[in-house]
C-alpha cells in the first residue's frame, strides 16, 4: 500500500468548475496509487451539488443535481438546460433530486427511474418515479414508491436505486434521523425496499402476508444507505451506509434480515455517548466492513473493466467527509485490504461509477460540482 504521506499531487490543473456550463478540460490532475499513476480529467463542471449519473445508449450522461434539476451532459462536457417535467421536489438539507437509473430497454421504452425527496402531508420522504425521456422533457411520469409516513427535517433520505438480475428494483431508504423507527417494520425507515418496476410488490418478498411488516421491505435496521451496487459474480446487492461518529458500514442486505441500527453499531453518537447495546446481538447481522472514524461513504461501484486490470473485482467507495476514494480488495465477502486514493483532491465525492468505456467516473459534491474521469496516466 502507498503510505498516506507519500500521496501527493504531481501536477495541478486549471479548474473551470465555477463556470455555469463548463466543457471538458484539456488539463488533468495526476495522483499516485499502488498500481497506477492516476490521471483525473474534468469532463464537465458548473453542476450544483450533482448527486448521481447514468449513461444513455448514445453515450450522453444523465446527471441529477440535488437542487432539483436533471441535466443531460454530452461526452465532450456540454451541459444542457434543465430537463422539464420533474415532479415537485422538497429541496431541504440532504433532500432533493437524488439517484437516477436508465432502464435496460431504454432504446425502445425511453424509461428512466429516479429518486427524490417528495413533499406531502407530514413533511417529506424518499420517493421513486419512472418516466419517459422525450427529448429535453419527461413524459408519462408515475410514482412507484413513497416512503411512509413522511416527516419533517432534512436528514437521511438514502437513496440508491439498483436493478437486480431478475428485473426487480432495490431502493435504499434512510431512517430520516428517526433512529428508533429503524426497527419498526410497520413504517418505511432505514430499509432496503424491493419492488417491481411498475411499483407492485414481488410475491417472494420476505414479509409478504406477514402481520406487522410492510410487504415492500427486503431488509431493515439500516441507518442511511447512500451507496449500492450488485456484486458482478454473485448478483447480490451490496450497500454502504453512514454510521454516526464512527461505524460507517458495508453490508450485504439479504432478504428478511435485520442489520441492527440503532440496537447495535460500531462507533459512538456525535455527542460521545454509546449507541444501543454494543456491536453484536443475536438475530442481527454484522457488516462486511466498517470504518471508525467515519469516512461518510457515498456512491460505490464494483470495478469490472479493462482500464484498471489490477482493480478487477475491487469495490470502490466514494467518501464525503474524508474526500477520497476507498478501494476495497475482496476475498469473497471479506475485505482483505484497503487503499485510499485521491486524498488530496480536496472535494467531497458524491458518486462513483464505472463508465461504458471502462474508466471510473466521479461526481464532486459542491455548488460548482464536477464530473471527473479517472484514467491510468499514460493509458
Amino acid at each position: 500500500m502507498i503510505p498516506r504521506e507519500a500521496l501527493h499531487r504531481a501536477t495541478a490543473a486549471l479548474v473551470i468548475a465555477s463556470l455555469p456550463f463548463a466543457t471538458a478540460c484539456v488539463a488533468a490532475e495526476t495522483y499516485p496509487s499502488e498500481h497506477y499513476n492516476l490521471r483525473l480529467v474534468t469532463v464537465a463542471g458548473g453542476l450544483e451539488h450533482p448527486w448521481s449519473l447514468a449513461w444513455l445508449p448514445d453515450g450522453r450522461m444523465l446527471v441529477t443535481e440535488r437542487e432539483g434539476r436533471l441535466r443531460i451532459v454530452t461526452a465532450d462536457g456540454e451541459v444542457s438546460a434543465p430537463v422539464e417535467g420533474l415532479p415537485e421536489i422538497a429541496v431541504t438539507g440532504q433532500g432533493g433530486l437524488l439517484d437516477i437509473l436508465v432502464a435496460p430497454d431504454f432504446a425502445t421504452s425511453r424509461t428512466i427511474y429516479f429518486s427524490f425527496s417528495e413533499p406531502g402531508e407530514g413533511g417529506q420522504g424518499t420517493a421513486v418515479a419512472a418516466a419517459e425521456l422525450d427529448g429535453a422533457r419527461l413524459a408519462n411520469l408515475r410514482i412507484l414508491f413513497r416512503q411512509l409516513p413522511k416527516s419533517g427535517g432534512g436528514r437521511h433520505f438514502g437513496s440508491r436505486l439498483v436493478l437486480a438480475r431478475d428485473g426487480t428494483l432495490f431502493v435504499t431508504v434512510g431512517e430520516r434521523g428517526e433512529a428508533e423507527r429503524a426497527q419498526d417494520t410497520t413504517v418505511n425507515r432505514g430499509q432496503v425496499v424491493r419492488i417491481h418496476t411498475d411499483g407492485s410488490i414481488p410475491r417472494d418478498n420476505p414479509f409478504v402476508g406477514r402481520a406487522g411488516y410492510r410487504p415492500e421491505i427486503w431488509s431493515y435496521g439500516h441507518r442511511n444507505p447512500q451507496g449500492a451496487a450488485l456484486h458482478p459474480e454473485t448478483g447480490e446487492l451490496w450497500i454502504n451506509e453512514h454510521g454516526a461518529r464512527g461505524g460507517d458500514e458495508v453490508n450485504i442486505p439479504r432478504g428478511g434480515r435485520n442489520y441492527g441500527w440503532p440496537v447495535i453499531a460500531y462507533g459512538r453518537h456525535y455527542w460521545g455517548g454509546e449507541i444501543g447495546e454494543g456491536t453484536h446481538k443475536g438475530g442481527m447481522e454484522q457488516p462486511v466492513h466498517y470504518w471508525d472514524p467515519s469516512i461518510a461513504p457515498s456512491g460505490m461501484a464494483f470495478y469490472t473493466g479493462d482500464k484498471f486490470p489490477a482493480w478487477r473485482g475491487n469495490l470502490l467507495v466514494g467518501a464525503l467527509k474524508y474526500q477520497l476514494v476507498a478501494r476495497l480488495v475482496l476475498d469473497g465477502e471479506t475485505v482483505v485490504a484497503e487503499e485510499r486514493i485521491l486524498e488530496e483532491l480536496g472535494e467531497r465525492i458524491r458518486d462513483i461509477r464505472q463508465g461504458p468505456d471502462g474508466y471510473v467516473y466521479l461526481l464532486t459534491d459542491d455548488s460548482g460540482g464536477r464530473i471527473l474521469r479517472l484514467e491510468p496516466a499514460g493509458g
